[in-house]
C-alpha cells in the first residue's frame, strides 16, 4: 500500500496565506493582536471548497463585527467591566441562538473579553483595527486558496469512474464463471456513492481560471452518474436471480470484445424465457457501459 503524503497542498497553502497576511498586516503597524487576527482570517479562508471558504470567512468577519458592536454598546452602561464582560457573552450567545446563526460565537465572545478587560485600550479604535486585520487575512487566504493551485478533484472523479467500469466487467465475469453463484452489486453501489460525494465537492468549487471547462465537466459527470445509476439497476436485477441464464452468442461476442473472461461454456440452442431475461439485462449493461465510456472521452 502507498503511503499518504503527510503534508498536503492545502496545508502548504494555509502556511503561505498565514505568512503573507501577517507580512501585509505588519505594514500597518506590528502588534500581537494585529498579527493574530490576520492569521485567523487567513487560516479560516483556506477550505477545501469555495462554498466552505466563503462560509468560514463570513463566520470570522461576522464574529469580529458582532463582538465589537455588542461590546461598544454595553460599555455605555456605567457598571464594572467584569459585569459588562458577562453581559456581553450572554448577549452574544443569546442573539446567535435567537437569530439561528450557525456560526460559532467563540470569536465575538473573545473580543468581548479583550475589549472589556484590557486596561488602557481604545475600544472603537481597537475594534476597527481588528475588523480590518481580519478582512485582510480573509482576502489573502481567499486569493491563495482560489487562485494558487485551487482544489480540483476532477481527476479523482475520473479515477473513480474508471474503477467503476472495471467493477462492471468483474461483475459480469463473476456472473458467467461457470457456477450457479450470483454476484451482488454492493461494490458497484459503493463506487457510485463515492462518485456522488466527489461530484458534490466538485460542484461547490469555483475554478476561476477555467470556469467554462468546469461547467462542461460538471454536466458530463452528472450525466455519467445518472447513467451509472441506470446501469446499477440492471445489475441489481441480475443479482436477484436464482442462477444465471445461458449467454447468447451476441452478448458473448460483445463481452469478449470488452476484454471480459467468460468461463461459462454453455451453448444456447433453445433460449428459455429465463435465458432471454438474462441476456436482455446483460445487453442493457453493455450498452450503458459504452455510453459511459463515451462520456469519459
Amino acid at each position: 500500500m502507498g503511503r499518504r503524503n503527510l503534508i498536503g497542498l492545502r496545508t502548504i497553502k494555509t502556511a503561505v496565506a498565514v505568512i503573507l497576511s501577517m507580512v501585509l498586516a505588519s505594514l500597518f503597524g506590528a502588534s500581537d493582536s494585529r498579527l493574530i487576527f490576520a492569521m485567523l482570517g487567513a487560516m479560516n479562508a483556506v477550505q477545501p471548497t469555495f462554498k466552505e471558504s466563503v462560509q468560514a470567512s463570513l463566520t470570522q468577519l461576522v464574529g469580529v463585527v458582532f463582538g465589537v458592536a455588542v461590546t461598544l454598546l454595553l460599555l455605555l452602561f456605567p457598571v464594572h467591566r467584569l459585569v459588562v464582560t458577562g453581559m456581553g457573552i450572554i448577549l452574544v450567545i443569546t442573539l446567535y441562538n435567537a437569530l439561528h446563526i450557525t456560526f460559532s460565537p467563540g470569536l465575538p465572545c473573545l473580543l468581548v473579553v479583550i475589549l472589556c478587560t484590557t486596561e488602557g485600550i481604545a475600544p472603537i479604535g481597537y475594534g476597527l483595527d481588528r475588523i480590518w486585520d481580519t478582512a485582510l487575512g480573509i482576502a489573502v487566504g481567499m486569493a491563495i486558496n482560489m487562485l494558487v493551485f485551487p482544489y480540483d478533484n476532477s481527476r479523482r472523479i475520473r479515477a473513480t469512474a474508471e474503477s467503476l467500469d472495471r467493477e462492471v466487467l468483474a461483475f459480469l465475469e463473476d456472473l458467467f464463471d461457470g457456477d450457479d453463484v450470483i454476484p451482488n452489486s454492493k461494490n458497484m453501489t459503493k463506487k457510485i456513492d463515492e462518485l456522488e460525494k466527489q461530484l458534490e465537492i466538485f460542484e461547490k468549487q469555483k475554478l476561476f481560471l477555467r470556469l467554462r471547462t468546469q461547467s462542461r465537466e460538471l454536466k458530463q459527470f452528472h450525466l455519467y452518474e445518472s447513467k451509472a445509476r441506470a446501469l446499477l439497476a440492471q445489475m441489481e436485477v441480475l443479482s436477484y436471480m436464482e442462477k444465471p441464464g445461458c449467454l447468447d452468442a451476441e452478448n458473448r461476442r460483445l463481452l469478449a470484445i470488452s476484454g471480459a473472461t467468460i468461463k461459462d461454456a454453455r451453448i444456447c440452442e433453445n433460449l428459455t424465457e429465463f435465458d432471454v431475461v438474462t441476456n436482455y439485462h446483460v445487453a442493457q449493461i453493455l450498452t450503458i457501459r459504452e455510453q459511459l465510456l463515451e462520456i469519459l472521452k
